[in-house]
């Protein structure tokens, strides 16, 4: 039989007694209030009945287990739980009622969303550009993004109103939060140009760091829309003189080679906002970009002339110089640039493929072999059809860089470029050699090397701009390689830019096979001529004599120095077919 007393199951003060003696009461019904560690908790009946008598007073404190009131059962009205019910202070849920904490959520949201701000959507628009939360859309997988830090606003409470910081700076200028990209997590970072000119505020760079940690403790890559205008001079709602000890720049940078870390840029993007793009593992721009470590503002204060924004920067500048990996005509453009860099660099299953018939790579070569020639068709053949993703094309272009794939797994792919300057290495050709280096090996990319050199650039010109340290730096990137690197020696591999290409030495690399065109030396053919021959060069009469004399021994050492000879000697592993040349690579990596 159930017991008549009412008790309270924890210990607690007495809020309130909802009844009194000789209500009648339904089951379930509330019939006292009480409150514990700042928390109010409903006492109800246990049965229907009549309540006979009460032990408490509002204000009491009672242990655990303390009966409160005694329920005497019996049948009570149907009406009498509504009244009950009332008292609590706490009316029931109805249909089409909106409480208002969550009406005020919703209008708050509403104004961080590009609705709520036709004229700088329309103003973006006209620009020929998007929004960030358009650019935010079409990067993660729809109905993905997770975001963080909506209802920032910018820190300057004492010099705006509230209205306003929440109209015109949504978000503190920054749209932050985690999202999926082709099925991949990501954190995902984009400034705001509609928002104070996408600046870093105080809030904005408490978001940044935030999303920053998740993305190293998760091991989430990072894409950054980064365009904007820099640090943010009029937050003023707290003590700091300079701003100068804030992390987000040193966390940025400590994801390099743990996580791919991306930055589009469209538009303008200078001072820490570049500065975060410049840590990146690429830079995807569009062609009316422009990037700088300084803006217009911050040059003319210097001192140092004044120029329009469209001056610093721009990208065909940039783009030569190498600090542009990928050049886009826009930013839908930019977009399916850093989605395919992803699918090089994260970790996933083999692609579907088609091979290119590798039988055109037998006549890839001229028969001239002192004739240059563009490597891009090789490298197309080699890799699955429409898989190649050049970065840097135009810097360093003596040494081309590619992602790709072959028998769907991703590669990195570094070629020789005897078009330019015959395939010697330069200074930039070495840093871009290095970097790509760095990237492989950071992203578990094995690296398949394609080589056609002479060697390093030498001359007075070259070492006055720092060649002995840009061969060090290539060096040293190929010392630091935990990844298999398979050489293929298309033609000319002499001296140490041969070796520089081949891990640091021939045997350094996992494999390094020739075409039947390859030809060796520890310096070019021709210069070791001149050089070794010299004496019996000069006893030869000048004119047709000598120049005879000069073709038979580089034909001697041509003969000497061939592909079959090294392979003879073991100085090379093998000679392959150049059409059998990805399906050895293949099986070499474990690809088959």
């Amino acid at each position: 039989m159930t017991s008549p007393n009412v008790v309270t199951p924890i210990a607690a003060t007495v809020v309130e007694v909802i009844v009194h003696a000789g209500t009648a009461v339904r089951e379930g019904v509330v019939v006292a209030i009480v409150e514990a560690m700042k928390m109010e908790h409903e006492i109800r009946a246990h049965a229907d009945g009549i309540v006979s008598e009460i032990f408490v007073v509002q204000g009491d404190v009672v242990d655990a287990g303390t009966t409160l009131m005694c329920v005497t059962p019996q049948a009570a009205p149907a009406a009498v739980e509504d009244a009950a019910a009332g008292a609590t202070g706490d009316s029931p849920a109805h249909e089409g009622i909106v409480r208002p904490a969550l009406a005020d959520l919703g209008a708050r949201l509403a104004l961080v969303q590009d609705a709520a701000r036709p004229a700088a959507v329309a103003k973006r628009h006209a620009l020929g550009l998007r929004t960030a939360r358009e650019n935010v859309a079409d990067l993660c997988d729809p109905g993905s993004f997770v975001e963080y830090g909506a209802l920032a606003v910018a820190a300057q409470s004492q010099r705006r109103t509230v209205d306003d910081l929440m109209r015109n700076t949504p978000a503190d200028g920054m749209v932050t939060g985690i999202g999926t990209i082709a099925g991949t997590r990501c954190v995902v970072m984009a400034y705001d140009a509609t928002v104070l000119a996408g600046t870093q505020g105080h809030r904005n760079h408490q978001k940044t760091d935030r999303m920053l940690g998740l993305a190293h403790d998760e091991k989430l890559p990072v894409v950054l829309f980064a365009e904007g205008g820099g640090g943010r001079p009029g937050d003023v709602d707290l003590p700091i003189v300079a701003g100068l000890h804030v992390p987000t720049f040193a966390r940025y940078a400590k994801l390099a080679g743990r996580v791919p870390v991306v930055a589009i840029v469209a538009g303008r993007c200078f001072a820490g906002n570049a500065a975060l793009a410049g840590c990146s593992d690429v830079i995807i721009a569009t062609r009316d970009s422009n990037i700088g470590m300084g803006g217009p503002a911050m040059i003319e204060g210097g001192g140092l002339g004044v120029f329009r924004p469209v001056q610093v920067g721009p990208a065909d500048v940039l783009d030569r110089a190498g600090v542009i990996d990928v050049l886009c005509d826009d930013e839908a453009a930019a977009v399916v640039a850093a989605k395919r860099y992803l699918g090089f660099v994260v970790p996933d299953s083999p692609k579907p493929f088609t091979a290119p018939d590798q039988a055109a790579l037998r006549d890839a070569l001229p028969t001239n072999r002192v004739r240059a020639y563009d490597v891009r068709p090789i490298v197309a053949t080699l890799a699955d059809a429409h898989s190649v993703l050049e970065l840097r094309p135009r810097f360093g272009a003596a040494l081309l860089t590619f992602l790709a794939r072959i028998e769907g797994r991703a590669v990195g792919l570094l070629a020789s470029q005897s078009a330019d300057g015959g395939g010697a290495i330069d200074g930039d050709a070495a840093d871009k050699a290095a970097r790509f280096m760095d990237l492989c090996n950071a992203h578990g990319l094995p690296l398949v090397s394609l080589i056609d050199t002479p060697g390093f650039m030498v001359g007075p010109e070259v070492e006055a701009q720092g060649q002995v340290r840009h061969a060090g730096r290539l060096f040293i990137a190929n010392a630091r390689l935990r990844i298999p690197l398979v050489a293929v020696v298309l033609r000319k591999a002499y001296g140490l830019g041969a070796m520089a290409l081949t891990g640091g030495g021939f045997h350094a690399a996992s494999a390094i096979v020739s075409w039947p065109s390859g030809e060796f030396g520890a310096m070019g053919l021709e210069g070791a001529v001149r050089l070794g021959y010299r004496k019996e060069l000069e006893a030869a009469s000048e004119g047709a004599q000598r120049d005879a004399l000069y073709e038979r021994l580089v034909a001697e050492q041509y003969a000497r120095g061939g592909a079959l000879d090294m392979a003879a000697t073991l100085e090379i592993d093998a000679v392959v077919d150049p059409a059998e040349t990805r399906s050895w690579i293949a099986r070499r990596l474990g690809f088959m």
